[in-house]
């Protein structure tokens, strides 16, 4: 499906699906399909406000646990044929989530949410629904799908099948009428099989399925490679952004023997769930037409390809809610889940308890890596995708008090945050930086916290340049209402760089342009920074930011009696986003190894990829890379590769199951 056959339907649907196999330099052909940034409104404040929402009246949504199947419930059953590497990571749990259309409700007063008939009607959402969670007890459950959906509890060495049901309404029925019920949802940054990833290419619709065979292995078996806070999400060529701003997206938790969840071994942090929450911050804009439903329905701009930003920001798709929390030790996972705005945090502490009104995050990941050593940080500045655990400790605080999080970034548009004379930060008394607030309460019980903050985590994995095969440079610019790698838009069919199994490279990654902003991810491998703007990024160095450009601070390895401190907190060595600030260029170091098959690249501002800042690149065997790109049927049309490589899926498809679908949607909570 593409976007001009999508507006066939009457859907109020952006112009992007018609890229193909197309390049920016035919931009005659494209761009009457495209409406221009400077068509349309691009600023938040001329653009119409979404209805009003008191802040800290809505209470966190704590997703509830995935649960698992027995095998033989699986049924079908699942094929090891259709998976690289199945029977070496057998898998030890199975899963099934089923995607789904309901009605959430964003706020608890109206017009977010509208008592009719007994029920609480809310906003129209996808999200995910699965017949066997656990609640968290964190908060009031029903066992209803939800947004975002429930979250996977993984170990390394423990592999499994996730088998992901595409529910939703056929096309022309959704009432979320922005997405497309088209669906690849991607695990990020699983060190995943081609065919497990949710490449963009990979989509299944209603009333079928796809089995995720997840290995829970780190690359290379190195443990410094090890993981830990990963999300799920849709990935659909063309759709990504407007499937993920409905609600597609979740949370997938690896632990091992260190970072256990229990605060009573390994590393003690604190314990998941009740001490360990998963946060995702999405913006999110509404509309009320109450003539056309008596609830607020979330908007979608799907013609501005600067990007999408929300006037109302939520956190776990609440809007500005609060939390009760003990006075303990807490770990939270926060994730910038787009589609296009930047954030940097703070705290506010309005009662100065500890002496300073923005108390600091002790960060110990960026991107799901723990950093070799904790550090404090004042704000963190989080682009999209970027993830960040942090821990916070109330132990200082008292029933009654509150500690509020904000976010001071300025952004106005799609383009990335503010910059200029009037510089980048909001002010904490603008209503429109609250984003959440904590409530200290009584401890639920008389159990002691046994949680702690290591001094030291695992060492970062090394640079052998005697591995790099390659360097290559990608561009990332802007042509005539598309947005370019190289100059060229994604084309699914062509793969842009052949790596060599078991291989490293170097990349140069250079963002074009003066006025805008890019995330950049890559599939499949963290990388490690080399350079950023020329400069030597060593080990101990952590990316910060200061009036609105890239700097470096050196902080990890130099604690002696006190944890490093930095005033914000971008990113460390090691990562799966490389943030590129305008005029921004970083050198990075990438190995691959463990399965062959296709991957890509984008801009992670996913308005950014749909129009279509993304490219493929295929791990191939050993001694097969290239440099230029290559078309992806001649590559594979090759005398050395069997019929149907890399994909293992015979063509018949066994991962489809042709269902009866009903074209109804569940009430949400």
């Amino acid at each position: 499906m593409k976007r001009r056959d999508f507006l066939k339907y009457g859907l109020a649907a952006g112009g992007t699906g018609l890229l193909g196999s197309k390049e920016a330099n035919a931009k005659e052909d494209l761009t009457k399909y495209l409406c221009s940034p400077d068509d349309q409104a691009r600023d938040l404040d001329e653009l119409p406000q979404s209805p009003p929402a008191e802040p800290y009246k809505a209470e966190l949504f704590v997703p509830p646990i995935m649960q698992p199947f027995d095998e033989s419930e699986m049924q079908p059953g699942p094929v090891p044929a259709a998976h690289q590497r199945y029977n070496d990571f057998k898998p030890q749990k199975f899963y099934q989530i089923f995607e789904q259309e309901f009605r959430w409700n964003y706020h608890p007063d109206p017009p977010y949410t509208v008592m009719k008939g007994g029920q609480a009607l809310g906003s129209y959402s996808w999200g995910f629904h699965s017949p066997r969670v656990k609640p968290t007890g964190l908060n009031s459950f029903e066992p209803h799908a939800s947004t975002p959906g429930p979250t996977y509890f993984a170990k390394y060495d423990e592999p499994v099948l996730a088998r992901i049901y595409n529910d939703l309404p056929t096309l022309g029925h959704a009432k979320a009428s922005f997405a497309l019920p088209s669906t690849s949802i991607h695990l990020h940054n699983g060190h995943t099989a081609s065919e497990s990833d949710g490449n963009p290419q990979d989509w299944i619709d209603p009333g079928e399925f796809w089995d995720h065979h997840y290995g829970n292995f780190p690359l290379g078996f190195d443990p410094r490679e090890k993981l830990t806070t990963l999300w799920y999400h849709d990935h659909r060529l063309d759709f990504t952004a407007s499937n993920v701003y409905a609600g597609l997206a979740g949370f997938y938790l690896l632990f091992d023997n260190e970072d256990t969840g229990d605060e009573n071994t390994g590393w003690q942090l604190p314990s998941f769930p009740h001490y360990d929450i998963p946060l995702i911050i999405q913006d999110v804009k509404f509309a009320h037409d109450p003539v056309a439903d008596p609830a607020a329905q979330v908007v979608f701009e799907n013609f501005n390809t600067d990007g999408m930003i929300g006037d109302r920001v939520t956190v776990n798709r609440r809007i500005t809610p609060h939390f009760k929390v003990e006075p303990r030790k807490y770990r939270f996972r926060i994730l910038n889940g787009g589609p296009s705005r930047f954030y940097q945090l703070f705290l506010r502490d309005p009662q100065k308890r500890r002496g300073t009104e923005h108390p600091r995050f002790v960060v110990i990941t960026g991107d799901g890596n723990f950093l070799p050593e904790p550090i404090e940080a004042e704000s963190l500045f989080l682009s999209v995708a970027q993830r960040v655990d942090v821990i916070m400790d109330f132990s200082g605080y008292k029933p009654g008090d509150h500690l509020y999080m904000h976010n001071l970034l300025k952004q106005i548009n799609g383009a990335g945050p503010s910059r200029g004379p009037s510089g980048p930060f909001l002010d904490f008394e603008d209503p429109a930086t609250h984003l959440m607030r904590f409530d200290v309460i009584a401890p639920r019980s008389s159990a002691k916290d046994n949680s702690k903050i290591p001094d030291y985590f695992r060492p970062l994995p090394t640079v052998n340049l005697n591995e790099v095969k390659r360097e290559r440079t990608w561009l990332f610019d802007y042509d005539g209402g598309l947005w370019t790698i190289n100059g060229k838009i994604m084309d699914p069919n062509r793969i842009d760089a052949g790596i060599d199994q078991g291989s490293a490279e170097i990349w140069n990654l250079v963002n074009g342009g003066n006025d805008w902003s890019h995330p950049i991810h890559s599939h499949f491998s963290e990388f490690l920074i080399l350079e950023i703007n020329g400069k030597p990024f060593r080990p101990s160095y952590i990316q910060t930011v200061a009036d609105g450009e890239t700097a470096l601070v050196e902080t990890l390895g130099t604690a002696d009696k006190e944890r490093p401190k930095v005033r914000a907190y971008l990113g460390g060595p090691r990562r799966d986003v490389a943030t590129l600030l305008p005029g921004d260029e970083m050198k990075v170091f990438m190995r691959w190894s463990g399965f062959l098959g296709k991957h890509v690249m984008h801009c992670h501002n996913v308005v950014h990829e749909d129009h279509a800042m993304m490219i493929r690149w295929d791990i191939m065997p050993p001694g097969r890379g290239f440099d230029e790109p290559r078309n992806a049927e001649e590559v594979y049309s090759e005398e050395h590769f069997q019929p149907g490589y890399p994909d293992p899926r015979p063509p018949s498809k066994p991962h489809l199951e042709e269902r009866p679908h009903a074209q109804t949607f569940q009430e949400g909570k």
